[in-house]
């Protein structure tokens, strides 16, 4: 069967933050959350050594769309909001979702330390609709001169950005009080197309396939590099892998 798995290079990655803005297009997310921005991932850091002898690293994180998901077993929900796709996809319902957040409890990967504190790979969405403040705001900064954020919203899409498309399970822009995390831009796989954050990739860093296959670039290149994956020790299988380093020693 498929198993869809993402190739993260770190020989090629430095953190440009070219796949964060691209999940942040395709996928509509908030803005700001907490006075950060929300993204569906995140990057660790890392410098280590003494100058002239140091290394550095920077790795994405996001959703392992682990083979035995801890997130999908807590679930309470039947049928499961939280659930596994034919083609090894960790999916979530926004509809069946009841906003419980036992997911995000479940993972081991929910409160990773990242540079600016912790990281969530599953996040929850707390906003009301519109879910940016700033497209409802009536104030003008220069009153009878400027426009509004609320007036340039009407204007046009509200957000003035969306990326429209359809899916069974989850909305281009979703509900408030669901948790919602990367699908691998399923919306997109099942028109055969890459997940948006591999598009976007301009050291293409990232690479995207089904992992079951031993002849696909993702399987090869596992095998290759000795592709490593975060937190091992947890069981949970996770088709996301690292390979390389970005310090060549």
């Amino acid at each position: 069967m498929t198993q869809y798995a993402m190739v993260i290079d770190l020989h090629k990655c430095v953190g440009c933050g070219a796949c964060a803005l691209a999940c942040k297009t395709e996928n509509n997310t908030a803005l700001r959350r907490n006075g950060q921005t929300r993204n569906w991932a995140d990057y660790q850091h890392e410098t280590r050594g003494k100058f002239p002898k140091t290394t550095y690293m920077t790795r994405p994180v996001l959703c392992n769309h682990c083979s035995n998901a801890p997130c999908v077993k807590a679930c309470p929900v039947t049928p499961k909001a939280m659930y596994k796709t034919r083609d090894g996809i960790t999916m979530t319902n926004n509809e069946r979702c009841i906003g419980c957040r036992a997911c995000q409890d479940a993972c081991p990967y929910s409160k990773m330390e990242v540079k600016d504190g912790e990281t969530s790979v599953i996040s929850f969405n707390e906003f009301d609709q519109p879910y940016e403040p700033f497209y409802a705001d009536k104030s003008e900064a220069i009153p009878g001169c400027t426009s509004s954020g609320a007036e340039v919203a009407k204007k046009t899409d509200n957000p003035p950005h969306r990326t429209r498309y359809d899916h069974p399970d989850y909305a281009d822009v979703r509900r408030p009080g669901i948790v919602e995390k990367c699908i691998f831009c399923e919306h997109r796989v099942k028109k055969g197309e890459l997940p948006y954050c591999v598009v976007a990739c301009p050291a293409s860093a990232r690479i995207f396939g089904d992992i079951s296959d031993p002849n696909s670039e993702v399987a090869r290149l596992v095998k290759k590099h000795k592709g490593t994956v975060l937190k091992p020790g947890k069981g949970t299988k996770p088709n996301v892998y690292y390979i390389r380093s970005y310090s060549v020693k």
